[in-house]
């Protein structure tokens, strides 16, 4: 089996801007399993916040590069379990080649990955399709631009409120709001009563990740939904979650890839927490693994690769939020 890196730039049709960050261009790594006419791909972006470069992907799947080769495994999960140990210090890496892996076994059985894993995907979750903080004009003409009936908006400015109240006007599709930790327990408090007037869903990470004595304040007592996402990245995490939020937003990149995301799926429902998976602005190679997972989840943000202009594969397709499966087998990536 031979292990090919892909370095990749991609350029998105808008800046996007979150309450830490804003870009105009996403960097990602597309890592390939070979093996004769097979071909399983896997993606993880890189990320600043979390220290994730490309040259740090590559050098940390360099170094497990010979325990792949060996062809030492007969799956994706044996291969998480083969690799893992020596790649802990980057999830991103594990999720690029976890992705590659499950595509790839997949592929090699004549399957779709959600029929190896014995799913039926008739009661998929719709996807959202993200807003990023920008004027009110600029929100207002992106979801002009692509009509969908749900919206996530990126919140974290001093007028969170007012955002939302016009972007109402504009649109009955369904909100959620996502703060990125731009909030405190007080505001958590004051501001969910008029979001849940006006049709928000659920708030994502209100609070720092840190932040646990605020976030036992608004456990309970608060008039939405809160979904951890920068408080859950790894598996050990889903259990820390459980009683300060009601449901957590689990991203493939943070936790390592497929194989620990079903854990901390199955973990979380065990615990009685609504399930989410969602995106980093990955190519058609990360969205199509993530659809995969949707028979499992109660909802989904996996809008990544319609953000951007130059996707570089083929996969699932989206209509109005339906995630519509590619014909190929395993994940449905195709590379361009």
């Amino acid at each position: 089996m031979q292990v090919l890196f892909h370095p990749i730039d991609l350029p998105l049709k808008h800046t996007f801007t979150i309450a830490h960050d804003s870009r105009d261009m996403q960097r990602t790594l597309i890592v390939e399993l070979r093996d004769g006419d097979i071909q399983g791909f896997g993606e993880a972006t890189a990320n600043p916040y979390y220290g994730i470069t490309i040259d740090n992907m590559i050098e940390a799947l360099t170094g497990v590069t010979d325990m792949i080769e060996s062809g030492n495994f007969d799956s994706a999960e044996s291969l998480y379990k083969l690799v893992n140990p020596n790649l802990t210090h980057n999830s991103f890496a594990q999720c690029a080649l976890d992705e590659a892996a499950h595509d790839f076994f997949a592929k090699k059985n004549g399957l779709k990955l959600y029929q190896s894993w014995g799913l039926s995907i008739d009661n998929n979750p719709l996807t959202n399709y993200t807003i990023g903080i920008d004027s009110v004009e600029k929100m207002v003409a992106k979801m002009k631009e692509l009509p969908w009936p749900i919206y996530k908006i990126k919140l974290g400015t001093a007028d969170d409120l007012r955002i939302v109240r016009e972007l109402r006007a504009s649109t009955d599709s369904i909100f959620r709001v996502d703060a990125n930790c731009a909030w405190s327990a007080e505001q958590t408090l004051q501001f969910a009563p008029e979001l849940k007037k006006l049709g928000v869903e659920f708030i994502e990470q209100p609070l720092a990740a840190d932040d646990i004595a605020g976030m036992r304040k608004i456990h309970g007592q608060c008039a939405l939904p809160i979904i951890a996402d920068e408080s859950c990245i790894l598996e050990t995490d889903v259990k820390a979650c459980h009683g300060l939020f009601d449901g957590v937003n689990i991203k493939l990149t943070k936790c390592g890839g497929l194989t620990p995301a079903r854990r901390m799926i199955a973990e979380a429902r065990s615990l009685g927490m609504k399930t989410m998976v969602g995106c980093m602005t990955e190519s058609s190679v990360g969205i199509s693994a993530i659809a995969h997972l949707l028979p499992l989840l109660d909802y989904v943000d996996m809008d990544g690769s319609l953000l951007i202009a130059n996707d570089p594969a083929t996969g699932v397709t989206f209509d109005y939020g339906k995630i519509m499966y590619a014909e190929e087998n395993g994940t449905g990536v195709r590379m361009k």
